[in-house]
């Protein structure tokens, strides 16, 4: 038995689709956006219509981008001749942030996980190799590091060598103010293999 009115319960229902939104938030997130000035609602359902209707992929990187070709991409000072792949448009934005990486970007979508039915096929590799031309130099594989990341690395890596291109991994370990008690063996097994010498 349905205890809200129809236009509630399908609010309700909507908003328990979106990922991490159980029944209880989804409740709370209907009840705080009926609860909230029309003009807030109907700005954020604008958002909502404009960015998926504005948004696509970056012809070259497959960012999410407004224009044909990215930011990134279109900026003449980026290193072209650096590749870093990551998994999702938030790892770019994650990398960004760091202000150290001056290159370009690859975004998958996602990672070979042949136990949720993704293969190479589903993801952007096709269109990777189509940019390792002369003018790359080094592709830094940066998917995370779990088994359907290790396992996108090797398969993008053994595709990319023979072409004659520097194929990197980014470094794993240890976090910084993470203690060595509680990590695990994989984890300490890659910050050893990613030891550098002190200066």
């Amino acid at each position: 038995m349905n205890y809200y009115a129809p236009p509630i319960a399908r609010l309700i229902e909507e908003l328990g689709k979106l990922p991490g939104v159980g029944p209880k938030t989804a409740q709370r997130l209907a009840f705080y956006l009926l609860n909230s000035p029309r003009e807030y609602v109907e700005s954020l359902a604008r958002a909502m219509v404009e960015a998926k209707n504005k948004l696509k992929y970056c012809s070259v990187c497959m960012n999410i981008t407004d224009s044909d070709v990215c930011s990134i991409c279109s900026d003449p000072v980026r290193d072209k001749s650096t590749i870093c792949v990551v998994e999702d448009p938030r790892d770019v934005v994650a990398m960004e942030k760091t202000k150290n990486y001056k290159g370009l970007y690859h975004v998958l979508h996602g990672v070979i996980s042949p136990m949720d039915g993704i293969g190479p096929d589903q993801l952007k590799i096709k269109e990777l190799i189509s940019r390792c031309t002369d003018d790359v130099k080094e592709v830094i594989i940066a998917t995370n590091p779990d088994v359907e990341g290790e396992a996108t690395a090797m398969y993008i890596s053994r595709l990319i060598k023979p072409l004659g291109i520097k194929v990197t991994r980014i470094a794993h370990g240890i976090p910084v103010g993470g203690d060595l008690e509680y990590a695990d063996e994989v984890t300490l097994m890659r910050a050893l293999e990613g030891r550098r010498e002190m200066l």
